[in-house]
Formats: structure tokens, sequence, C-alpha cells
């Protein structure tokens, strides 16, 4: 069986299905994984064979003030980028069919996408085969249990009104449906549909596989999801045969278990204020730390004899000699630090943001952390 992998977004978004494509190669299947150029490497690192398309909208990961624009610039920076977003898809759309067409990814016997990347249920479509929605969090799937994790939404919602807010993932169909349509009839030759827009109905109308890759464990299936909708386990890469970098392994060596503090791809708009920020909790918590830095709104230049930056680690090797650990509630992250065993902490907002941590409530939260590691 040859399997077309489709997943657009950051690292978190892509690791899980590098490991995926590791499983499926190891089980004797062929493998493409369709990712943004910018994963090339990584994939190549671990022995996937991929095929690239447009970055698209990753690009206003890019710049940290964008980027943190948008995260801390509540409505009116998202209805902002709601209008801009659309026109990065275009070029992103037509590399996918490239891709699926006559590219590595030609022959494939089915399309495995996040939904994200908004292409892989059309491709699916026009090659007839069926498509598989892969997701490392419940975002799709409606039910009574909890509300739709997309934004913080209250937990005492009734079960009707839990399930209604799962509407909220129409708006990709709302903000991109115009695109999706005009590459559908232009490109891919495919007439208007009902449903075509909602990647857990397949071209028949019938539900759609879905794979949900966390563990049971964390997050137990809820009663009234369909018989199509499977909870696997998190999908995990092997754990490197390398050590890590020396700089980290001195680090660690040098003192007890520091915590450590990053924030993904949850960049702030002022990345010097949000280091200050965890610095000053860190040491009004006497507690060594190791910052996340890149995407994450930290700035790695803020260091100390207690400090160590980090941009680009094996969290499987890093977080289990952690005291504990602090960050922004990526699903990746935050299986590896389950799968680590250390205490955790989620910061569901960017420290600089009102509605985020003060260095007070961050130092006590580092503090009882660090206490119930020990």
């Amino acid at each position: 069986m040859k399997v077309l992998i489709m997943t657009l977004g950051t690292r978190g978004d892509v690791q899980p299905f590098v490991a995926l494509a590791r499983g499926l190669l190891g089980a004797g299947h062929e493998v493409v994984l369709t990712a943004p150029e910018r994963f090339a490497g990584f994939a190549a690192g671990h022995g996937v064979p991929f095929a690239g398309v447009d970055d698209g909208p990753m690009r206003l990961m890019d710049d940290p003030a964008n980027a943190g624009a948008v995260i801390e610039g509540g409505a009116r920076a998202r209805l902002r980028q709601a209008r801009t977003m659309p026109a990065m898809f275009t070029q992103l759309l037509a590399d996918c069919w490239a891709v699926a067409s006559h590219g590595a990814g030609a022959g494939a016997d089915v399309v495995v996408h996040n939904g994200q990347i908004i292409a892989g249920q059309h491709v699916a479509e026009k090659l007839g085969i069926p498509a598989v929605l892969a997701l490392p969090l419940p975002i799709y799937v409606p039910t009574r249990e909890f509300p739709w994790p997309g934004v913080g939404m209250p937990t005492w919602l009734p079960a009707w009104a839990n399930r209604a807010t799962f509407v909220g993932m129409k708006a990709p169909a709302a903000i991109f449906g115009r695109v999706v349509d005009r590459w559908r009839e232009d490109t891919l030759g495919l007439p208007p549909r009902r449903g075509r827009h909602d990647p857990l109905r397949r071209p028949d109308n019938g539900r759609a596989p879905v794979l949900h890759a966390f563990s049971p464990s964390v997050l137990p299936p809820p009663a009234d999801w369909p018989d199509s909708v499977h909870t696997t386990g998190y999908w995990f890469l092997p754990p490197s045969d390398e050590a890590l970098p020396p700089r980290v392994e001195d680090f660690l060596r040098a003192g007890d278990a520091p915590v450590f503090v990053g924030f993904g791809s949850m960049s702030g708009s002022d990345p010097e204020r949000s280091t200050a920020l965890v610095l000053e909790a860190a040491r009004r918590a006497e507690k060594r730390l190791v910052i996340g830095a890149g995407w994450g709104g930290l700035d790695s230049s803020m260091s100390g004899d207690d400090v160590l930056a980090v941009e680009d680690v094996d969290y499987q090797q890093l977080f289990p000699r952690m005291a504990a650990v602090v960050h922004h509630g990526g699903a990746g992250t935050t299986g590896t630090a389950f799968a680590s065993g250390r205490p955790q902490v989620v910061c569901l907002s960017s420290p600089t943001s009102r509605s985020g941590l003060d260095w007070h409530s961050t130092a006590v939260s580092l503090r009882h952390l660090s206490r119930s590691a020990s």
C-alpha cells in the first residue's frame, strides 16, 4: 500500500506524521510525507521520503512581531488574518495536487491528512481513494462530554452546548471555501457537492475515518464518538541514538535538575519582556532554568550561570532530566512531557498578554512543580 501523508503547521504538527511514516515504512508500506519545504531536512534525517510544498501561511510565523500580534491582538487581529490568509493557500493547493498527481505521491492508495493543509480530502476525492483525517488534538469530532478545544471554553457547559461549540470547526470552510472551490473547479475538475469542505465526510456522505494521535489514558474516548473515530496513542519518534549537545549535558551535570520553560510556536510580541518574566520567576523560585527559544517568543541571548537557552533539542531526551516542564499546551509537547513522567504546567497564553501569568504566579508554579518532582 502506498500512503500519501499531508500535513501543514509547525514542527508539532509535522513530527507526529514523521513518526507515523516511519511506522508505516517499518510495516512494509510505501510512504510519502508532504509538508512545508522547511521540513525537508527533518524528514530526511529520519529516513522519510518527502515532497515539499509551499510554506503558505507558515510565513506568518517567521516574523515574531507579526506572529505575536496575531496571537495577542484579539479578535481584530484575527479578522485581519482571516482576510489575508486565503491568498496564502493558492500556491500550497497547487503544489499539493502536483505532488499527488504526477509527483512523488502519484499512485497513492490512501491520503492521510491533518485537516489544516486543506487539500487532503479534495485530492483523495479526485484520485478516487480514501481520505483519513489524522489529528493530535480532538478538535473536529463533536462530543457532549467537553467543549471544542479550539479556544478557551467554560468547562461547566451543559452537554448539548458542549457539542454545539464544535461549530467552531466550520470556520475554515467560511474563510477558505472560495479559494478551495475555485481550485476544485479549475485544477481538479470537481463539481460542487454538499459537505465538500467537511473532512469528517466522504464524498458519498459517509463518515471518514479519523485517527486521534493521543493516549486514551490522557483523554478517554467519549462515549458518543462514532465507530469511525480511533484513538491510537501518541505517535513518538524512536529515542535518538545521539547524546544531547555537549553544552546541554554540561549544564545538566553542573547542578540540580532545572525547570524547562518554552512556548513552542506561540510566540509573543515582546520576547525580551517574556524572557525577563521567566528569568525573574525562576530566580524567585530558586530554580535553574532551560529556556526553549526559537519560535517560542523567548530571547535566547538572555541567559546566565543558572540559565541555558536551547533552540533545537530532542525533548524526548531532555524532558526526563527536568524537574518540571512549563509550556504552551501543544499536543506534541504535552505528550512528550507525559511520557517523561515529569510534572507539567500549561500557560494558556503568552506571558506578556494580560491573561498570561505574572512573575509571582509563575514563580509559585515553578516552586510547587519542582517540589512535587522531588
